[in-house]
């Protein structure tokens, strides 16, 4: 499955999910660009990617802000000069409930960078997708089928309009030969409890509430992105692919 000559965008790429595609996609033999806030994780990911003997472009930006995302593509454009595949992946939660009345500010922070921040980037590097006759991937979550602690609302709420812009973009995009599709993962075994101080969670709590009983690696979303990707998935579009070791069922 290689993408030899490819140009790859992948947005939250310091750590967890991110990280492991972008190391997979270098493997592949991709032209990576790892997008992310945190500058000293990114150089640690730009070095695991290196040891596969291709150094990726590094851009430090936040996606949520538009003149970061305006320099993400120009940049990549200004580097490589197309754009072959982007990886929306940035993400982040923020606890809000409706009855302590703090639902409004977890809505706009989550949403900013969970929904809005993929339909702009996704705007801006739609011209040289369809160039390339490329396409896109947006990693969702399982929490957008369904509601679990009360204060994920905002963060469920964003997920599952993600999934629906999704296939909104596969249906627009698909007449330009550009292909949109989505990943949601359930659990996976990231920084997402130590970024958000979840001092009564671990991973090793969780596994045992899914069928499976098991929390997954980044590694194993990573696979899923680059199957989506690849030409191996050219008849597929506006498609989620669940990956939660049986959470949803």
């Amino acid at each position: 499955m290689s993408f030899a000559s490819k140009v790859v965008i992948v947005t939250g790429a310091s750590s967890g999910i991110g990280a492991a595609t972008a190391v997979l996609f270098t493997k592949e033999s991709a032209d990576v660009v790892i997008v992310g806030r945190n500058e000293s994780k990114l150089k640690n990911v730009a070095d695991k990617c290196a040891l596969s003997g291709n150094t990726p472009f590094v851009i430090n930006a936040d996606v949520s802000n538009d003149d970061d995302a305006k320099r993400i593509v120009n940049e990549t454009i200004d580097k490589f000069g197309k754009i072959d595949v982007l990886v929306n992946n940035a993400g982040l939660f923020h606890a809000g409930s409706i009855i302590e009345n703090n639902i409004l500010e977890a809505y706009d922070k989550v949403m900013a960078v969970n929904l809005r921040a993929v339909v702009h980037l996704t705007a801006v590097a739609a011209p040289h997708i369809i160039k390339t006759k490329g396409n896109i991937v947006n990693v969702s979550s399982n929490a957008g089928k369904t509601h679990s602690l009360p204060e994920f609302i905002a963060y469920n709420v964003s997920k599952a309009a993600l999934d629906h812009f999704t296939r909104g973009a596969a249906l627009e995009l698909a007449s330009s030969g550009v292909r949109v599709n989505g990943v949601s993962p359930g659990p996976v075994k990231t920084d997402f409890i130590e970024n958000n101080a979840m001092a009564d969670v671990s991973w090793d709590k969780m596994a045992p509430l899914v069928p499976l009983k098991r929390v997954s690696e980044p590694e194993e979303i990573a696979e899923l992105i680059l199957y989506l990707a690849s030409e191996k998935a050219k008849g597929v579009t506006g498609s989620d692919f669940i990956c939660d070791n049986g959470g949803l069922l």
